[in-house]
């Protein structure tokens, strides 16, 4: 076999593919030339997901969610073998003059290369690194959050799970003016991050009661008994996290009605009802690669690895690794 540079065959691409649940494998892929309309896409970066991701790898996306969870370039069906992911950075290689040589975000599975219409990649706007810039489809999953949770002005705001999703509303939440933002999670390693981005933190035991808004993100159905006892009366708790086939018990027979609770979910697959009729999914990435500049959120990249180490890396964020918040791939 010719000795190709491991990140690149000429003339076509590599891909990690989930051969089966628990199980991935990097595969050669032949890339047809783009035709009108289409880019091509040499990939520089793409960060692996901690939620849904992880799940996919695991197998434990329920069948009746089979058509609704495909990305938007996935291959193969779940629950193998099948190529996933959603947060690719590139620069474009050929196609519209407009593009060639821009640096791009693509909702993309990780390849070396790949070919897509021109409207699916999102061109980064100035003062953003492409390196950062592997964190956009978080962000716009955070700034749905915050569209569905509707915070006001000097709201009490409790972020329960430090999670990248999590510390991102914390962030936005921490923007507002007069509000209180707190970032509840029982691993103190977030302490550090929270603060970086000028959130409070607090263990769950130590957490301040009585919130108006509790955002839920940690992934994990004991976060979520968290959230609803740390909501004051009549407050809405957002639920963001996503279990896959896992059953959620919940202390709904305690003082969940006396209290008057709100219980609501938020998923980026549709943009929140409060902003549906004037903004698109464009529009909205747009936004959230706006919002990145800021280089604070360095610090929520906190591991990297080599392409050709994907299939170690996913086994390694399966079993645990409690102290990667974002974990990016690195393509040269």
């Amino acid at each position: 076999m010719p000795a190709y540079p491991s990140h690149e065959i000429p003339g076509g691409s590599r891909a990690c593919w989930i051969e089966a649940p628990g199980r991935a494998a990097i595969r050669d892929a032949r890339l047809a030339a783009p035709g009108t309309g289409q880019v091509q896409v040499r990939a520089l970066h793409s960060a692996v997901s901690r939620g849904t991701e992880m799940l996919v790898f695991r197998g434990e996306v329920p069948t009746a969610e089979f058509q609704r969870m495909r990305a938007p370039f996935q291959e193969g069906d779940f629950p193998a073998p099948v190529k996933y992911g959603y947060a690719s950075v590139g620069i474009v290689e050929e196609g519209p003059e407009s593009l060639k040589g821009r640096h791009v975000f693509c909702l993309h599975p990780h390849q070396t290369r790949y070919v897509v219409p021109a409207d699916a990649v999102h061109v980064l706007p100035e003062g953003l690194p492409p390196a950062r810039a592997v964190l956009a489809a978080n962000m716009e999953t955070a700034i749905n959050a915050m569209w569905d949770a509707g915070p006001r002005i000097g709201d009490r705001i409790t972020v329960v799970g430090g999670g990248v999703v999590g510390l991102l509303v914390a962030w936005l939440a921490a923007r507002l003016p007069g509000c209180e933002v707190e970032l509840v999670d029982v691993r103190d390693s977030c302490r550090s991050v929270a603060r970086a981005l000028g959130v409070g933190f607090a263990a769950p035991k130590d957490a301040a009661p009585d919130a108006d808004l509790v955002v839920h993100a940690s992934g994990n159905p004991q976060g979520l008994v968290t959230a609803l006892k740390l909501a004051a009366f009549e407050a809405l708790v957002i639920e963001m996290s996503w279990y896959g086939a896992r059953d959620v018990p919940l202390p709904l027979g305690e003082a969940f009605h006396s209290r008057r609770l709100t219980l609501r979910s938020s998923q980026v697959g549709h943009v929140a009802t409060a902003q549906r009729a004037r903004w698109d999914r464009g529009r909205r990435m747009a936004l959230a690669l706006s919002l990145l500049r800021d280089p604070v959120l360095d610090a929520m990249i906190t591991d990297c690895a080599p392409f050709d180490e994907l299939p170690a890396v996913l086994d390694r964020l399966s079993s645990g690794a409690p102290d990667t918040l974002c974990q990016r791939i690195d393509y040269s």
